[in-house]
């Protein structure tokens, strides 16, 4: 089988799994944050392994296809935020790995990958809270709904530097072994 062939299957796969995951947070009620991070976490894959095309075309469509097929419409933005900001966070470091040495620091990272998030998190929970809740919040829940978010980054983030950098390799290798 060709590479190209091969890499392309390998999309669809991931793209079928994504969209599980979309539909497994509908019926898990409890899983939803997990199964939803999980399928962005295929995005990030894709990126890695076929390219920045690649990886933009697998999140369209992983979000057209959950419109299309997943039950719960609200988890699908959900997804489509989380998507966006793996997408967003690979195309950083991919502009940071062509800068200088002082712009490629992971402090400098952070910071950016700390602005994109709060550029999503902030006006939502400010300016449509209803997405989120039933009722108006008060300042101080506001305020703890915004540090909430905050620390719900960095366990994000560090889940998936720990899949990108741990899980996923041991994954690749069974996958993409060469068979003489």
């Amino acid at each position: 089988m060709q590479v190209k062939t091969k890499m392309m299957a390998f999309g669809g796969l991931l793209l079928a799994l994504c969209v599980l995951c979309m539909a497994l947070g509908s019926v898990f009620e409890t899983g939803t944050l997990f199964f939803l991070a999980a399928g962005s976490y295929f995005v990030g894959i894709v990126i890695r392994e076929m390219g920045m095309k690649m990886g933009v075309a697998f999140y369209l469509a992983a979000v057209l296809l959950g419109v299309i097929l997943a039950p719960n419409k609200f988890y699908v933005l959900t997804f489509a935020a989380m998507g966006f900001y793996i997408t967003a966070v690979e195309g950083m470091w991919r502009l940071l790995a062509k800068g200088p040495g002082k712009v490629q620091s992971r402090g400098f990272f952070f910071g950016m990958r700390f602005v994109l998030f709060n550029l999503m998190y902030i006006p939502l929970v400010v300016f449509f809270p209803e997405f989120l809740f039933s009722q108006k919040l008060s300042g101080g829940m506001a305020a703890a709904v915004l540090i909430g978010g905050q620390i719900l980054l960095w366990i994000y983030d560090n889940a998936y530097e720990y899949f990108q950098g741990h899980v996923w390799p041991g994954f690749r290798g069974r996958l993409f072994k060469i068979k003489d």
